[in-house]
């Protein structure tokens, strides 16, 4: 799966500038353009939805897993891409008030348009519900708002990436993300969500800050960063989900 979202709707995290930043010699990095057709050369079967504002979601079943199947389902102009399994479908469909054949996918789409319309709970409140080994991409293209989560272990392979042109860039394929960002990605950290409007946070440390931590190479040049749940410092009380 791939997803490319222009800079002003994607609004990447600081810290995944880092590595474009100093460089002595070009970045190997290319822009959110040429990310989605390498993408297509590369998956005969690639399904590609056009999302307002440049950005693009694309799916493909070309080497899919069968403990991590990939879904994308477009509800009321939300898209969402869903990589994974929930071990509580059955409850989360009732919860929702879903039929059966409900799929992952559309269980996160319908827990997105609660949280958005109705609920009066946090976005971490919400993801911690989801029982499994998954990683989702979701877009609300009505508002622009972009949702991004990993389960507590990162079970399912999920990277993301700042691309030339300041575009965001999400994948579970590390083979098109180091295509098309060079040592410029790095994994999405586990237990963690992610909304375009108000950042990273973990949905179980929901009040402490994410922290942007820099890997350099040999060079010492910054090649890559780690984002890690810093333990001792607290997020202002209002940026807090709560």
């Amino acid at each position: 799966m791939l997803a490319v979202f222009e800079k002003s709707v994607g609004n990447p995290p600081e810290g995944l500038s880092l590595p474009l930043k100093g460089r002595q010699q070009p970045s190997e990095s290319k822009s959110g353009e040429e990310v989605v057709d390498i993408f297509q050369s590369w998956r005969a079967d690639t399904t590609l939805y056009k999302v307002p504002n440049g950005s693009s979601m694309a799916l493909s079943h070309e080497d899919e897993c069968p403990l991590h199947p990939r879904s994308i389902v477009v509800v009321d102009d939300v898209f969402c891409i869903f990589v994974g399994m929930l071990e509580n479908t059955c409850e989360l469909r009732r919860h929702y008030g879903l039929s059966r054949q409900a799929t992952e996918s559309m269980v996160v789409v319908e827990a997105y348009k609660v949280l958005r319309d109705r609920a009066p709970y946090p976005p971490d409140q919400v993801v911690r519900g989801l029982k499994g080994k998954f990683a989702f991409v979701l877009f609300d293209a009505k508002s622009s708002t972009l949702f991004l989560a990993r389960d507590r272990d990162g079970s399912v392979p999920f990277h993301w990436a700042m691309a030339s042109d300041g575009s965001l860039i999400c994948s579970d394929d590390p083979k098109i993300i180091a295509e098309a960002c060079g040592k410029c990605y790095t994994p999405f950290p586990p237990g963690c969500i992610f909304m375009n409007r108000s950042g990273l946070i973990s949905f179980d440390h929901p009040l402490n800050k994410v922290r942007a931590i820099a890997r350099e190479d040999e060079e010492g040049n910054i090649c890559a960063v780690i984002f890690q749940v810093d333990l001792y410092t607290r997020l202002p009380q209002h940026s807090a989900h709560r």
